[in-house]
Parts: C-alpha cells; structure tokens; sequence
C-alpha cells in the first residue's frame, strides 16, 4: 500500500527520515518482519516493542512506528512517533486491509459463560445450512472448517484484521469473534464492525484483572456502545432478559435489542424444558411463533446457549423453523458437557468450567440423571484471580466426592492454588491432588458402576501450562485410558 496513503489515517504524526513509497506488510513481532514492512511497536505485559526496533529495521523494516523518538538507522527506515501506538496500529491495520469487516457480516459474542459454545453454535448453523463461515476464539481461528491455533480468546487487533482478510480471500461471507473482557478494555476489537453481538451473562471472574464486578460489567459494555450511531446500517444487539445487566446494556446502544430467557418475557424464550442425559428438549416461543426443540446439548445453560445463537441468526434473517431443524442435528461442542463415549459402566463428562457459576451448572445438568455418585473434578489456574477459588469449591460440593486439582499452575504452587480451593468445601468427601494427571486417574479410580464423572476446567484443551511451558494434557484421554484398566476385568 502507497505509505502516504496509509499514514493519512494519523492526524497527529511526527516523521524523522525518508518514507518509503510503499509498505508491504505490519507486524508487531520483530522476528516476522520482512523487507518493506512496517513494525509497529507496541508496550505488552512483559515486553515493549520499543526495545526490538532496531532488529525489525535489520530485518528489513522500512518504517517504524513508536511512542517516542528511537535511536535507529535513519537511512535504513523511516520513524514515526504517535502518542499511542496502539491506537495508530488499530487505525493503520484497519486501513492496510481495507478495512475487512465492512465486508463481511459479522457476530460478536461475550459474556462470563457460554460465549464459546454460543460462538461455535453459530458457526455450525451457518455451516449446515451450507453458507461459508469463520469463527475465531477459544478453541482456534477455524476458517470454514480448517482449524489455526491462535494465542488468546480475542486476538489482537492486527491479527484480527488478518484473520478477516484471510475469510474474505477464502470466499466467506460470515465472521464470528468471541470477545473477551480484556480483549474489549485493551482495545483488541477496536475498527471491527460488527452487525450482530450477543451477551450470555455475567458473573465473577476475571476481577484479578477488572478489579470489581462494575468495572468488568462495563468492560464487557463496550461491545454494545461500539455498535455505533449508524442507524441506516441496522445493527442488532441480543441480550439474555434474565440477567441483571439487561436494562443497562440496552441502554448503551442505540440499535435493536431482540432479548431471550427462561424466566423474563423475551422474544425468544423456552418453556416445557425437559432433560435427558444425552439430550434437551423444550417449547420455544419466537416472533415467528411457537415451535417444539429437541438438541443434543445438554442442560439449562445450554438452553440459555442455544436461545442466544438462534436469536443472532434470526436477526440477520434466518427463519426460526429452519434453525429449530437444524438444532436437531448438531453435536455438542468440543468440551462443553461433552460426554466421553467409554466402555465402561460410567457416565463421563468433559467441560471448560472454570467459574463458580458454570460449575455449578454443570453439575445440575446432570443431577437429574444420578444413579450412585457424582464425582467433580475441579482446578484453577495458578497465578489468576484467586478469590473465586473458595467459592469453587463451594458450588463444587453440590457433588458426592469432589477433587480439588489445578488447571495451568503456572509458577505458583500446587499447595498454595489447592489450599485457596480447599476453603470453600462443604463437606469432607474430597481429596487434593495438585496433579491434574494423577487427580484424573484417581477420579476414575474412586468411581463405581452407575457413577458420573466431569472433568471441569480444561474442557477442548490439550495442554497443560507449568511455569511458562505448556505440556501434553488431555482429560479425555487420560480418563479414557485408566478406565479400561480400572473395569476391563
């Protein structure tokens, strides 16, 4: 792109040296630059970019981009000073791709739980009813069917506006993001035009990083307020009515709200639920009328997932008789309340909870259908938020025998993240077991015929992260093996 061109987009700009006349490439890691890019140096919680500018002009940078004045090769590489250099990313990254997400349509899903099953919902309905679509989050950055590793739940906003170029190459014409607090407050999203968001909704989390229920709450409101002004592009906003932040998110964009709930009136609301230990079934009533629904899915919370992704759908045209067909068919998503097909006399569970409010949902999803026990397996991440840790543990007692374990330990202790957890328990059938491998085996060990298993906290992940290095981990597989040693006598 014509680097005159493309600096229009900063009004405020100082400029040491020659510009170049053409930049073919941004990047905000030195290690990817190549000859004629521009490097952006941006500050992150352990590194600032400032530091590897002169690597990136080494490396054939013709333009930098930085908060202040650095001592690099003038004749090599032009230097531009803005005050915020992750602003000028966002303007330039935007600018560079042509600013994709106009292009395309494009959903955005947040919320403490369920943001990844409602995110993977859409991207599935899409799918069966045979439009092209891309979905980046949790679990990756799947390009209509081909799954990419990508770092966090939001990317940052130069990969972001990568990843929408790279639908649009591929011929796609849906994009859905799922959008993380501290994706929203570090401005990852910023330039993203989005015609559908959706809130599931809220509860503690993340306040090691928010601080306070407020200031994560209106973290999360910075998705509707960027829906912007336009009203003659209709926008749309879908909001779960039985969460206490309803009235307020609503108030934060001017767009159309189409609402959904089992207990407020809503526009698209289920009743007559019924649960079964490998389906759900209930009455949804939607403005094109009411309609009977069976899913794979399992549980209320996934009721309250399925009503969310159906309203997304519904606003960007979709008919509610061909989404309720298609709900029929879909599977669970990977690692949320996804039963683990074993032979063995054991119901097994695999799910991401790692809220004290997703805990507790998983667990009654299943209490209708208990035999014998219900065995819960629970971990948290070490160096997080560790004051939901008691309360845990707390919802974890719902269960008969409870394992207090860790999720990604991180650099802290076994003994310090078990002992957090271990105030929270309501009775004493527990153990502690830091590791997760071993607490896995030892769930499997414990159990009995007629005994129901969750893994919780790791859910789709493969991995486990110990000071900064991730290992092999699966749940799955660890319980799948120790199981045909405990009962293929």
């Amino acid at each position: 792109m014509n680097t005159y061109n493309l600096l229009e987009s900063l009004k405020l700009k100082t400029i040491y040296g020659d510009l170049p006349s053409e930049i073919t490439g941004i990047h905000v890691d030195s290690r990817k630059v190549e000859n004629g890019h521009m490097f952006v140096c941006t500050k992150g919680y352990t590194v600032d970019g400032h530091d590897f500018a002169a690597a990136a002009v080494e490396k054939g940078a013709r333009l930098i981009v930085a908060e202040k004045q650095l001592d690099i090769d003038l004749s090599k590489a032009a230097l531009v000073v803005v005050k915020d250099s992750f602003k000028a990313l966002a303007q330039l990254s935007n600018k560079f791709y042509q600013y994709p997400s106009q292009k395309l349509t494009v959903f955005g899903v947040t919320g403490t739980n369920g943001k990844t099953t409602v995110s993977n919902l859409i991207h599935a309905i899409l799918k069966s009813d045979n439009q092209r679509s891309a979905l980046s989050g949790t679990i990756g950055f799947n390009l209509d069917g081909e799954l990419l590793p990508s770092e966090n739940t939001t990317c940052d906003n130069l990969t972001n506006q990568q990843m929408l170029q790279s639908a649009l190459d591929r011929g796609i014409d849906h994009f859905t993001l799922e959008v993380s607090s501290h994706g929203l407050a570090l401005g990852r999203l910023w330039g993203i035009d989005f015609d559908v968001v959706a809130f599931t909704n809220l509860s503690h989390d993340h306040l090691d990083y928010h601080g306070t229920m407020e200031h994560y709450g209106y973290a999360k409101g910075l998705l509707f307020s960027q829906l912007g002004q336009d009203l003659q592009n209709p926008k749309f906003a879908v909001l779960n009515a039985d969460d206490e932040w309803y009235d307020r998110y609503s108030s934060m964009t001017a767009h159309e709200v189409i609402s959904y709930g089992l207990d407020a009136h809503a526009d698209f609301k289920a009743e007559n639920i019924q649960y079964f230990n490998d389906s759900t079934s209930f009455t949804l009533l939607s403005p094109e009328g009411s309609y009977p629904v069976e899913m794979k899915l399992l549980g209320k919370f996934n009721v309250y997932n399925v009503l969310t992704a159906m309203a997304c759908l519904y606003a960007k045209g979709m008919k509610v008789s061909r989404l309720v067909e298609i709900v029929k068919e879909l599977p669970p998503v990977n690692g949320r309340m996804e039963k683990v097909d074993l032979d063995a006399p054991l119901s097994v569970y695999i799910d991401y909870a790692h809220t004290p409010d997703a805990i507790e949902n998983a667990i009654q999803s299943v209490l209708p259908f208990k035999e014998n026990k219900i065995i819960f397996l629970v971990g948290t991440g070490g160096n997080r938020d560790k004051t939901k840790r008691p309360t845990m543990a707390e919802k974890a007692s719902l269960a008969d025998y409870v394992i207090l374990t860790t999720d990604d330990p991180r650099y802290e202790e076994y003994d310090s993240i078990l002992k957090d957890l271990e105030k929270g328990m309501q009775h004493d059938q527990y153990a502690l077991i830091g590791d997760r491998e071993e607490a896995v085996k030892h769930a499997v060990e414990v159990s009995e015929p007629g005994d129901i298993i969750i893994f919780a906290g790791k859910g789709h992940e493969d991995y486990q992260i110990i000071e900064n290095t991730k290992y092999p981990h699966s749940d799955k597989e660890i319980c799948i093996e120790e199981s045909k040693l405990k009962y293929r006598k």
